[in-house]
């Protein structure tokens, strides 16, 4: 039986024609059909060249097993989280490389209510059935209707902020070409229209399948000077940044500086708990003491969970939880179906810049200095588990305190370390924090930036 790579941890991810093409995704759509014993699906896909036809093979497989499939066109991942639990259906699923390079393509997966699937289980069956793809189709085939559902998206989003709260503010936004654009553009023209004071800069707006401004990627730090660039020319009062499909946003302070998504977690941790005290947050294991001690501070609950959005929004079922995030850039929100949005953030990041009249660089200022942290570094490795192996054994000491709850985590009291494999691609993933302590950080951060070096 063939072997399917395009199936990772949680998501479907592959190298076109090769790992990923119509064939293969037909069979998906059987297969996740066949599984779940669906009825009805909603599926949309994001501006990439093969989304369309990858779309229509897929939505070709679900109605030949007898599935009532609604296409929303062209969309972010969050948007198909929304139409799923406003339509009701069995399930969703999103064409999207996200931000892999241009030859890639994927899909991402809900079932009910935008609900996970079960990476180990449910699905593993569905990688394993379509590997097979022998397939019982059924006498009757199911139908296919298109509907737009982006201003129902744009009021739900909107939902999480007050427009009357908005103090005058200029945001600068950066879609990369990729399809947050014209969801932004309805998310906007609401906003204003319910008489927000905010003048919007748009840059590299257009969906662009050729990507002429490279993927849209803001977390690599060659993408970031563009938009820190166009901020400080415009003089705006920040900028926001996305990904290809829009499920991760990015900030810019009016000075044009990254600021690390590590530091909105605790952010968006904060403005939560305000309004909702004593709830539970969860965050992801890579750096965890600012969020922790915000939390904590507040009287809330951190819960930790393993890095991904499989796992995020199953910690966030399970614990009833009211945020999430991943330093990623991945936020998630218990009244968003426990689903993450890149358009929540920058809406309630521009009423807390309103509301508290300090600039984005003030709120995070202290806990920067607080907590610094060197922020993602990845390195290309051909074997991850001999290096970070040789890490764990030449950082080895009696007061270091390790857990594998995800990759390799090292805690030594004064300074912490994350390892980690991509999911998705062949890359390792060091993080290090301190207390107080940035020139450790650097320092902590060449010796093992080093390490892992002599492994590529």
């Amino acid at each position: 039986m063939r072997s399917l790579n395009c199936f990772k941890a949680y998501d479907i991810r592959g190298v076109l024609g090769t790992e990923l093409n119509p064939g293969i995704a037909y069979d998906i759509g059987a297969a996740f059909a066949s599984f779940a014993n669906l009825k009805t699906a909603v599926i949309g896909a994001d501006c990439r060249a093969t989304s369309d036809e990858l779309k229509a093979a897929l939505i070709n497989g679900m109605l030949d097993m007898g599935v009532d499939v609604i296409d929303i066109g062209q969309s972010g991942t969050e948007e198909i989280y929304h139409a799923v639990e406003f339509l009701k259906t069995d399930c969703g699923v999103e064409i999207t490389a996200s931000h892999n390079p241009i030859n890639y393509n994927g899909m991402k997966l809900v079932g009910v209510g935008s609900r996970p699937l079960d990476p180990d289980t449910e699905f593993a069956q569905i990688r394993k059935l379509a590997e097979a793809a022998d397939f019982e189709f059924p006498a009757q085939k199911g139908t296919l209707k298109t509907r737009g559902l982006r201003s129902e998206y744009a009021k739900k989003v909107l939902s999480f902020i007050s427009p009357a709260k908005m103090a005058p503010l200029k945001i600068l936004v950066n879609p990369g070409n990729g399809t947050a654009g014209p969801a932004f553009d309805e998310i906007a023209q609401q906003l204003l229209g319910a008489g927000a004071p905010i003048e919007f800069i748009r840059m590299d707006h257009s969906p662009d399948a050729s990507f002429p401004n490279g993927i849209p990627n803001p977390l690599l730090k060659k993408n970031q000077p563009r938009t820190a660039n166009a901020v400080r020319q415009h003089r705006a009062d920040f900028g926001v940044a996305w990904d290809g499909d829009f499920d991760r946003c990015f900030f810019f302070d009016h000075s044009g500086a990254f600021i690390d998504g590590y530091y909105i977690v605790g952010l968006l941790a904060q403005q939560a708990l305000m309004s909702n005290p004593g709830a539970a947050i969860i965050h992801d294991p890579r750096m965890i003491w600012n969020t922790q001690d915000i939390v904590e501070t507040l009287d809330g609950t951190a819960i930790q969970a393993k890095t991904g959005h499989a796992f995020l929004k199953a910690a966030m079922r399970k614990h009833n939880a009211i945020y999430g995030g991943e330093m990623s850039a991945h936020h998630y929100f218990k009244d968003f179906m426990y689903c993450d949005s890149g358009m929540i953030p920058w809406l309630l990041i521009a009423e807390l810049v309103s509301t508290s009249g300090q600039s984005l660089a003030d709120l995070v200022k202290d806990r920067v200095k607080k907590f610094p942290s060197s922020g993602e570094f990845n390195f290309t490795i051909q074997d991850p588990k001999s290096a970070i192996q040789a890490v764990e054994n030449a950082l080895q000491s009696a007061d270091a305190k390790i857990s594998r709850a995800d990759g390799l985590s090292m805690d030594f009291g004064h300074w912490r370390l994350n390892l980690r494999s991509s999911s998705t691609e062949p890359l390792v993933r060091l993080n290090v924090e301190s207390k107080g302590d940035k020139a450790l950080v650097l320092e902590k951060l060449a010796l093992v930036s080093g390490m892992l070096e002599n492994h590529s």
